[in-house]
């Protein structure tokens, strides 16, 4: 996500960006590299310019501190890296330039909306956020979301494509909503975000947590550093006493509380086993739920139009954040009746002539395809149909458990590309269909949809899974135009419906 703020910053001397977080510059700072006057931050050498301040990070191929000298030469004045080189500018030794850089983006930029809460786990992330914004702008309130699919307040609805902003980007878009009179915002918080003190610096009301399962085991070498990594948000970057709104019902909802008690945060339990907000009982219908919920002494019946019992556990986090941060639950519960569901995440996107339902979902991890299959299974009275692939160039581990979800749980699987990137597409395939043996292989995308549509009839339900709101297709370097919503409207134009 390329983000350049419209706000005119003015500069700022280096020690007042720094501040009394790193004691160990203390000593530099009190020198004349001091009084530098900062007008910019990045950590792409490529970027700086008159007056500069260069971050060099680590990354997983190359580090910045090899870009020092590039950085000055096109007129940082200063920089701070983990490994000091002479580049003719002060270099300030950090321990974690990461960290500082956020930081500083927070000082330079300055303004925030005055409510900010984030949200992390594996899935519900993107909807938990724009559902909360839903509710904000129900209740009356100048709300935004900040996440997977981009930037939506009341003045813009940008597409975007990262779950969590580099933290410049991040603060000087904060910046912009604050001056454009956005009050509250959710944002989305990734492991990587997380892990990478992306949202350092950002001041936080609260703080969510939806559940975990196997992602990013290419980033994270374990399950437990994995959530250790999403814990960042609860026992780091909170407040002690703010509230952490916890979905209960996952199994890894104990150790979430755990963290967040022991972070001195007002632990919030959501969900059937919840105890802020505790749902009682849903009924399914094909295009809404209705839930009893009780808060308090409170009891509301809610309808909640979409489907799925994950879009419940994601209304109730959301809730929870809305209700936690001074919305009253009366308003929070009516908006809940009103929720448009995020792009891309069990959307509709047609049906058939004889009513089989077709719909386009992000599920690109097992325990999200295995909700979503789950899901929709209560109101197909036919088949349910699944197209899905998995990414080249990420966990490979997940390939198999991801043909054993399908074929567990849809009646027709049809196994296809998605992001192959730098990988063979028939090797990925053949790694899911280890497991799905009576699987049907497509790997044009396009035809295997067209194929998925022709082949429905009344009652069936289809999922085409993996890519959501994505518009591209990653085929080696070359992302081609490619969505899922379009494929799919032509598939039922050709079958007459």
């Amino acid at each position: 996500m390329s983000i350049r703020s419209k706000v005119k910053v003015p500069p700022m001397k280096l020690r007042d960006l720094a501040g009394k977080d790193f004691p160990e510059i203390d000593d530099v700072l009190a020198g004349p590299a001091g009084d530098l006057e900062i007008a910019a931050l990045t950590s792409d050498s490529r970027k700086a310019g008159a007056g500069t301040l260069f971050a060099a990070l680590a990354g997983s191929k190359t580090d910045g501190a090899g870009f020092l000298a590039d950085a000055a030469g096109r007129g940082a004045v200063a920089a701070v890296a983990a490994h000091p080189a002479d580049a003719g500018i002060p270099v300030l030794p950090v321990s974690n330039p990461r960290r500082f850089l956020a930081i500083a983006a927070a000082r330079f930029y300055g303004a925030q909306p005055e409510t900010m809460v984030a949200v992390t786990g594996t899935a519900g992330k993107t909807s938990v956020a724009s559902f909360t914004r839903q509710i904000w702008a129900h209740a009356g309130y100048a709300a935004a979301q900040i996440g997977t699919t981009g930037v939506v307040s009341p003045t813009r609805n940008d597409y975007g494509s990262l779950t969590t902003p580099d933290p410049v980007a991040l603060h000087a878009l904060l910046a912009e909503l604050a001056a454009e009179g956005v009050t509250h915002a959710a944002m989305e918080a990734s492991s990587h975000g997380l892990d990478q003190s992306r949202l350092d610096g950002v001041l936080l009301a609260a703080g969510g947590f939806t559940n975990l399962g196997r992602d990013h085991m290419d980033y994270h070498p374990t399950i437990e550093s994995y959530m250790a990594a999403k814990m960042r948000l609860f026992d780091t970057l909170l407040p002690k006493g703010a509230p952490a709104v916890i979905f209960a019902d996952d199994e890894w909802s104990a150790e979430a509380t755990r963290v967040a008690r022991d972070a001195g945060l007002q632990v919030l339990t959501v969900g059937r086993n919840g105890d802020y907000l505790a749902l009682k009982r849903v009924e399914h219908f094909r295009h809404k739920q209705m839930a009893e919920i009780h808060f308090g002494d409170e009891i509301f019946e809610v309808d909640i139009p979409l489907a799925g019992d994950f879009q419940v556990a994601n209304a109730l986090v959301a809730a929870g954040l809305a209700v936690s941060t001074g919305t009253p639950a009366a308003a929070v519960m009516a908006a809940l009746e009103k929720l448009q569901g995020a792009s891309g995440r069990l959307e509709l996107v047609g049906q058939t002539s004889d009513g089989a339902l077709c719909y386009v979902d992000y599920a690109h991890k097992p325990d999200a395809l295995e909700n979503v299959l789950s899901s929709v299974r209560p109101f197909t009275t036919g088949r349910v149909v699944v197209v899905f692939g998995c990414g080249g160039d990420r966990d490979k581990g997940k390939r198999p458990i991801m043909g054993e979800v399908a074929t567990r749980l849809a009646d027709v699987v049809i196994v296809t590309d998605d992001n192959p990137r730098s990988e063979v597409p028939e090797v990925i395939r053949s790694e899911i269909m280890a497991a799905a043996p009576q699987a049907r292989e497509i790997g044009d995308r396009a035809a295997a949809i067209r194929h998925a549509v022709s082949i429905l009839g009344p009652g069936d339900t289809l999922i085409v899974a993996g890519k959501g709101h994505e518009e591209g297709q990653t085929i080696g370097t070359t992302v081609l135009s490619f969505s899922d919503h379009v494929e799919l409207r032509k598939a039922l134009e050709e079958k007459g419906s």
